[in-house]
């Protein structure tokens, strides 16, 4: 089991106890090694370039540097080399600003133990497994590289590199992850021209990410009446001729849902499995 190494920056020190008690509980199940601790931003910032840790836990409000302002200059100063962000704090009104900073998730306090391995795996997860998202999510340094979803009163980051596939239904987006699904109270078509270079739309109603592609499955059933007239017959079980009609469907990783392709999208999602 790959060891994670993780930074806890808080300015009260109960609260640091308190994360690395809870590091503590989850080691069977997520094993953390602590890289350390600073109860300032400045301390952490010359700590964390030094010890080079995978993920920092960060509190947000702190005297002096705050920790958003640490974020950036992580960021800033150690490119690919910096670590994953999970910001900690009381308050939510700096979700937002967090997607500036490019954090992977944002706790609310009191932090429960299995929320805390959750948001530690996924980040863990997104560093090691997802770099070709991400490098192409760079490209674009205006976009964000996180959804914000709001779940029985706090705010998850669901980072852009975790997205399968989009899903309109009735006035919400549904994101689907390898985990879980979210609802989004966006519109598809803000969506797909903000992401157009990670997501692909292949329905009217979906957008999938163009790296979750796996292949495309062909899929053949009865014609509806008054459709195409060139469709192959077969004869049915009444001895009547039926017609069949084809269509295509697109195969993703990590999940066994298929998502039908318009035929109006077909040359696009054709163009991207050859």
């Amino acid at each position: 089991m790959h060891k994670h190494r993780i930074f806890i920056v808080d300015d009260e020190a109960p609260a640091r106890q308190r994360l690395a008690t809870l590091l503590s509980d989850i080691q069977d199940t997520c094993s953390c090694e602590l890289a350390g601790e600073a109860g300032n931003a400045q301390e952490a910032l010359d700590a964390i370039m030094s010890s080079r840790p995978d993920i920092v836990l960060l509190d947000v409000q702190m005297p002096g540097m705050t920790g958003l302002e640490l974020a950036r200059h992580l960021t800033d100063n150690m490119d690919a080399a910096a670590p994953a962000i999970i910001f900690i704090t009381a308050y939510d009104e700096y979700a937002v600003k967090a997607f500036d900073v490019h954090a992977l998730d944002y706790l609310l306090k009191p932090v429960r133990a299995a929320r805390l391995e959750e948001a530690i795996l996924r980040a863990s997860r997104i560093r090691a497994g997802s770099r070709q998202a991400d490098a192409a999510i760079a490209t674009a340094p205006e976009r964000r590289r996180n959804f914000s979803v709001l779940e029985r009163g706090r705010v998850l980051l669901v980072p852009v590199a975790d997205v399968l596939f989009l899903k309109a239904e009735q006035k919400y987006v549904t994101l689907h992850t390898r985990e879980r699904s979210y609802l989004l109270e966006e519109a598809l078509v803000s969506i797909e021209e903000e992401m157009a270079d990670v997501l692909v739309r292949v329905h009217r109603n979906a957008l999938i990410a163009r790296n979750a592609i796996r292949g495309v499955e062909r899929v053949s059933h009865l014609a509806h009446q008054g459709s195409d007239k060139n469709a192959p017959q077969s004869m049915g079980a009444d001895g009547v001729l039926e017609k069949i009609s084809e269509s295509w469907q697109v195969i993703l990783r990590d999940t066994d849902e298929r998502l039908p392709v318009s035929r109006r999208q077909w040359p696009v999602i054709k163009s991207l499995v050859r």
